[in-house]
């Protein structure tokens, strides 16, 4: 490497790189052993929160919500049908178009989880004040959207 290439760790925003790439990391694993007992992941949180949010959403929008591939909602759905939690019908106007829906027990589940989910957000961020949350998730925002256009331009 010649001494003009510079490395990683001596950019000034590297420890924040690193940070939010832990940071997230460690949410994915204490989200995945807090939501154990409920025998889902957190994909099948994403995707069921989703659901109760926008309740008859077509596939292709869960997953460009998620910035997931086809394959992916092609996996996790089939596994969510079979446990009965959601259910697919075919769109009214376009028959080409799947819509998908929480079952009752999805329901039930999906409030479950989501009080986990809450009660972990709570007690990672309790300390923080609500303006540096605030702060932060706008900062995240701005990086999502800079990662997200050059995807975008990848493309």
């Amino acid at each position: 490497m010649n001494k003009n290439q510079s490395l990683p760790w001596d950019h000034p925003r590297f420890r924040s790189w690193i940070a939010v790439a832990r940071a997230c990391q460690l949410m994915q694993q204490s989200l995945t052993r807090s939501l154990a007992d409920l025998d889902i992941k957190p994909p099948h949180l994403d995707i069921l929160v989703n659901l109760y949010r926008f309740e008859g959403i077509s596939q292709q929008e869960l997953a460009r919500k998620l910035l997931v591939g086809r394959s992916n909602m092609s996996m996790l759905l089939p596994q969510m049908e079979k446990r009965r939690l959601i259910e697919r019908r075919g769109d009214a106007r376009d028959k080409r178009v799947l819509r998908l829906y929480l079952t009752g027990e999805g329901r039930r589940l999906t409030e479950a989880a989501m009080a986990i989910q809450t009660d972990l957000i709570e007690r990672t961020l309790s300390d923080e004040p609500i303006e540096q949350c605030m702060a932060t998730a706008t900062s995240m925002e701005r990086i999502i959207a800079t990662l997200l256009e050059d995807l975008r331009d990848d493309d």
